[in-house]
């Protein structure tokens, strides 16, 4: 049995914002591409790609938002913020970006594989209840969560997002439940503004959201020490029955829109370490789903290096990554942190 999936579908090719826009088709087509070559086709464990049902939707989005979107399907542009526009294909792609990423979970949820990445588009991290933001229309991480808490019967989740950007439409969505732990670190002062040290939750889920605000910088060795340091000890005590990840790979070194140093051995690390809390916690019950991420070839290697992790051909060991970390760096990510969270989490 193939013990990693992965959703692709060319119809998210449809998805079309410009020829200079960088959330472009070519983005997934490199990544298809990479997929298909020798070392890599066969590995995986195919998922179909299915439209999101509009309950599910209605889930995160109001229904104004779902009716205006929908409204745009087959127009040839309507534009729903300054950086974010549909083509006739958008709307559909959104429905497969949101349902594909449900029917991983499911098959993840039944043991009929170990762990799954959605390689789709649009991202959605920064979609809100009432509006698109920042490339995203549907928020796909924030549906599938809630997918899976209603049909599933999951109780507890934790959504990781390493994105360059803070997620605010999964924080806004989860913020005031205590069955929802969303971890996000993310350059900070930077698009869209939020996600201060100080942003924990509201009421009954005050702790349950954790924000790892960043300045430019921080490479390889520092992002897997604050995994290690915050989130993997708060996890445990958390005790996910499954992990989302939002994974965004402008956080690469040579991202254009980014200022993070993470390289592909990296976001290998990276995933590695989740992969050992949701070993400890859930038997490696883990779905990731793509986000930002702009180099092309920097991606697709980062992607690559992910999918090796998930499906066992790769193992990396992260604590060699860890000797190089700027002690610097991490007191001023990490010290903030623990002294907010102490109050929430005995591990801290």
């Amino acid at each position: 049995m193939k013990r990693t999936g992965i959703v692709r579908d060319r119809r998210y090719l449809d998805h079309f914002m410009g020829h200079y826009h960088p959330e472009s088709p070519r983005r997934l087509e490199a990544i298809y591409e990479m997929l298909n070559a020798p070392d890599m086709k066969g590995s995986y464990k195919e998922i179909p790609a299915r439209k999101a049902e509009r309950e599910d939707l209605l889930l995160i989005h109001s229904p104004d938002y779902v009716n205006m979107l929908e409204a745009t399907d087959g127009v040839d542009s309507t534009y729903l913020d300054p950086d974010t526009q549909t083509s006739p294909g958008s709307y559909q792609a959104a429905l497969l970006a949101a349902g594909g990423l449900c029917e991983a979970i499911s098959m993840v949820n039944s043991g009929e594989i170990q762990n799954a990445f959605a390689l789709v588009r649009p991202p959605g991290h920064h979609a809100e209840r009432h509006r698109a933001m920042g490339f995203c229309l549907f928020n796909n991480i924030a549906i599938g969560a809630m997918y899976a808490q209603k049909h599933l019967g999951i109780k507890r989740i934790l959504i990781a997002d390493w994105d360059l950007h803070h997620g605010n439409g999964t924080q806004h969505s989860f913020e005031d439940d205590p069955s929802v732990l969303y971890f996000s670190t993310h350059q900070y002062p930077y698009y869209p503004g939020t996600g201060a040290n100080g942003e924990v939750g509201t009421g009954k889920g005050k702790g349950f959201t954790i924000n790892v605000p960043l300045s430019p910088g921080y490479g390889d060795s520092e992002y897997i020490a604050i995994y290690n340091s915050i989130l993997n000890p708060v996890a445990l005590e958390f005790n996910p029955e499954i992990i989302l990840v939002s994974a965004g790979f402008d956080t690469y070194e040579e991202d254009p829109l980014g200022g993070m140093n993470i390289t592909s051995q990296g976001f290998a690390g990276l995933i590695r370490s989740i992969m050992e809390i949701a070993d400890a916690c859930c038997a490696g019950k883990m779905v990731i789903t793509l986000e930002g991420g702009y180099n092309i070839q920097g991606q697709t290697d980062s992607v690559k290096a992910v999918l090796m992790e998930l499906s066992g051909m790769a193992h990396t060991d992260y604590n060699k990554l860890l000797s190089g970390a700027d002690k610097d760096l991490l007191r001023n990510a990490i010290g903030p942190v623990k002294e907010i969270h102490q109050q929430y989490w005995n591990s801290l």
